[in-house]
């Protein structure tokens, strides 16, 4: 049942009494190519038709290593993290995620605004942007539990209250990821339908869907069709590499029992003109260190190598 009180009309109302497809009303692409744009146009339409671009050796082995020397301080304890924003692995004390990654970390602040990421997104998106959410995901080795099947958007516009889909996703590599270790799996062209999904929103329901996610995901049935459909690829790459994925992208990723781990910072962009409003299927929002709610000024984007 949708719960908004926005007077903003619902144009992908979900957590329904039942599970329907709806067509995306939204651009994917929301500038204009020119030869001075940060992307190949072959790029932008790649992204256009897919919904993700994967882009290699965005950063350098020298930049790269200084993230990772950070990531495993975050994670050892050395640096002390506010408390909401650690997130451990089902069953065990091992980190699964560390939410507002830009506030624990001076360097991942940096990373957030780097033009080579949040410079492209701007472009893509044709609007200034803000960190909706931002965190480290770590898959340890052997027991880094898998993230189901979702639409990104599903959940930002039912309980953070985001209005249209335009918002993009990058995902930046700090480890190697590869077919084996659980990578990106992404659905090219899902994100052009949107699934609105069933079954109304728990009280707090992100304090389980953060561990794992039950409501706001689609059915086997929808999953398997959408599969059928559009096909599986897997973002894999070295570290370095960056996947920028549309928010309403199907996507997720499997568990891994290799001894391999994986790691990679994840920011969401979200366009200033598109920021959250009331949730529209839930009572209230999710916590702040979920999703920004009161964003002081667009982010402020930095070229230069990270030092």
């Amino acid at each position: 049942m949708s719960l908004a009180t926005n007077h903003i009309a619902d144009d992908y109302p979900t957590r329904g009494s039942t599970e329907t497809w709806l067509e995306r009303k939204d651009p994917v692409f929301w500038g204009n190519w020119t030869p001075e744009a940060p992307l190949t146009r072959a790029q932008v339409e790649s992204f256009e038709k897919n919904g993700f671009l994967v882009l290699t050796n965005v950063f350098s082995e020298v930049e790269i290593a200084k993230l990772k020397d950070e990531s495993a301080r975050i994670r050892s304890g050395e640096i002390q993290l506010q408390a909401d924003n650690l997130i451990t692995e089902p069953g065990s004390n091992a980190v699964r995620t560390v939410f507002r990654l830009d506030e624990e970390s001076t360097i991942f602040d940096r990373l957030a605004r780097d033009e080579r990421v949040a410079g492209r997104v701007k472009f893509l998106l044709d609007d200034d942007l803000y960190l909706h959410q931002s965190r480290l995901n770590y898959k340890p080795g052997f027991t880094g539990k898998e993230f189901y099947w979702h639409s990104d958007f599903e959940t930002w516009h039912a309980e953070d209250g985001m209005p249209r889909m335009r918002a993009i996703s990058a995902s930046i590599l700090l480890t190697d990821n590869d077919a084996l270790n659980g990578p990106l799996m992404l659905m090219p062209g899902s994100h052009q339908h949107f699934v609105s999904c069933a079954g109304e929103t728990p009280e707090d329901n992100h304090k389980s869907s953060l561990k794992k996610q039950e409501i706001g995901v689609p059915s086997p049935d929808a999953l398997t069709q959408m599969a059928n459909k559009f096909g599986i690829e897997y973002a894999a790459g070295k570290a370095g590499t960056v996947v920028l994925f549309d928010c309403n992208t199907m996507h997720g990723s499997n568990g891994n029992i290799t001894p391999f781990p994986r790691s990679n910072a994840f920011f969401v962009y979200n366009s200033w003109s598109n920021r959250v409003v009331s949730p529209f299927a839930a009572k209230k929002p999710r916590p702040p260190f979920l999703a920004s709610r009161d964003p002081k000024a667009p982010l402020a984007i930095e070229g230069g190598k990270i030092s």
